[in-house]
C-alpha cells in the first residue's frame, strides 16, 4: 500500500428530505452517476404531517468520497440536511433480517441453539424449518447469517439500516 492511498471507510448518513414522488430515485441517480455504492438504504416517514422523509443510506470510501457525497447530497433541491452519523460520534445503529433455516435432527437443534446464542426469536416453525427474526448491529446479523449457512441455510430477507445520533441533538 502507498502511503497516501487513502483507508476505505464505512459511513452512516441520515439525510432529511420533502416526503415527495422520485426523491428516492434522484438519489439513487446522483449515487450511480458518479460511481458510488449504497451499502443500504432505507426511507420513512418522520413527520406528523406527512412532509418530511429520512432516508439513511450506509456507503464506503475514502473520506475524500464520503465528502463528495455529502456535498452532492445536500445540493439537491428537497434535501434539508446531512448528518453522516459516523463523523458526529456516538450513534445507534440496528437492522432487522428474517432467516430460513431447513433442516431436521442434529441441525434442526444446531439452529435452535445459535438462534438462542443470537437473541433470535422463532416467528414461523413447522417440522422441517425456521423463521427467524433477528435484530441488532450489522455484525451480528452478518455473523448469525453466516452461521446459519452451515446448518440450513434457505433464504434471508433484510431491511438495510437505521441508525440515529446518541444524545438530544436531532439529524
Amino acid at each position: 500500500m502507498h502511503i497516501n492511498e487513502e483507508q476505505v471507510e464505512r459511513h452512516v448518513l441520515a439525510v432529511l428530505v420533502d416526503n415527495e414522488a422520485g426523491i428516492l430515485a434522484r438519489i439513487a441517480g446522483m449515487f450511480t452517476a458518479r460511481g458510488y455504492n449504497i451499502e443500504s438504504l432505507t426511507v420513512a416517514d418522520i413527520s406528523a404531517d406527512h412532509a418530511i422523509s429520512r432516508i439513511t443510506i450506509a456507503t464506503s470510501g475514502p473520506p475524500h468520497v464520503i465528502e463528495q457525497i455529502i456535498a452532492q447530497l445536500d445540493r439537491l433541491v428537497p434535501v434539508h440536511s446531512v448528518r453522516d452519523l459516523t463523523e458526529a460520534g456516538p450513534h445507534v445503529q440496528r437492522e432487522l433480517a428474517l432467516v430460513k433455516v431447513a433442516g431436521k435432527g442434529d441441525m434442526r437443534i444446531e439452529a435452535m441453539r445459535l438462534a438462542d446464542v443470537y437473541r433470535a426469536r422463532v416467528v414461523d416453525a413447522t417440522t422441517e424449518s425456521f423463521v427467524f427474526e433477528i435484530t441488532g448491529n450489522p455484525g451480528k446479523i452478518e455473523t448469525f447469517i453466516s452461521l446459519m449457512r452451515e446448518v440450513g441455510l434457505v433464504e434471508v430477507g433484510r431491511t438495510g439500516v437505521v441508525a440515529i445520533g446518541r444524545g438530544p441533538d436531532t439529524a
